[in-house]
């Protein structure tokens, strides 16, 4: 079974950077590469959404919610089993849980979620 970790969230300044990641550990049925990888951020109170996705294979397909085009950037390295999101010009809005998914063929796998903080 698959286990996902995220980590490198935190506290920062509005217009500052973070750099999310998720490293995949434990059993990868298929290869990680086969696994098309996505984040997400959760506020209390709403509903999980999408902040940004990456193909399978070596990434070069990518989307982005609206708020995260041209500030996130998400990325991959198979050899590392790792999920990237680097967030720059971070606004108070970005503060939320920042989850990572992995999937496979219907399969999700989901990370425990990473706070970030970003101050005035």
């Amino acid at each position: 079974q698959m286990q996902l970790v995220e980590s490198g969230g935190g506290m920062a300044q509005t217009g500052g950077s973070l750099r999310l990641s998720c490293v995949a550990s434990g059993y990868v049925h298929g290869g990680y590469s086969a696994y098309t990888g996505s984040w997400y951020r959760q506020v209390p109170g709403k509903e999980r959404v999408l902040v940004a996705f990456i193909a399978s294979g070596s990434g070069g397909l990518t989307e982005y919610a609206d708020f995260a085009q041209g500030r996130f950037t998400i990325s991959r390295d198979n050899g590392q089993k790792t999920i990237y999101l680097q967030m720059n010009g971070l606004s108070v809005e970005d503060t939320a849980v920042y989850y990572c998914k992995v999937s496979l063929r219907a399969k999700d796998y989901w990370g425990q979620g990473t706070q970030v903080t970003v101050s005035p």
